[in-house]
């Protein structure tokens, strides 16, 4: 188990993250105190099956009654 500060857990979030979902165990410290403990929560495989499948057709698009509607047009839409 590898041990991480809580800040650099705070400031580089996604590393550890990463790291947890490949099956490593993390001890998160402050002041070299352990606070928490970061450990992947185990997920339905059918999940991971609609996820991928969400993401394909996000990919792909969708045609609503001629509007066509993708990832980049929804973000667009939601953030311009």
């Amino acid at each position: 188990m590898r041990t991480v500060s809580s800040m650099t857990a705070n400031q580089k979030s996604s590393k550890p993250i990463k790291e947890v979902k490949r099956g490593q165990h993390l001890l998160i410290t402050r002041r070299g105190r352990p606070v928490a403990k970061l450990v992947s929560y185990p997920t339905d495989p059918g999940w991971d099956i609609a996820y991928q499948r969400m993401i394909m057709r996000l990919e792909q698009g969708a045609s609503l009654g001629g509007l066509r509607v993708d990832r980049e047009t929804l973000y667009a839409r939601l953030f311009s």
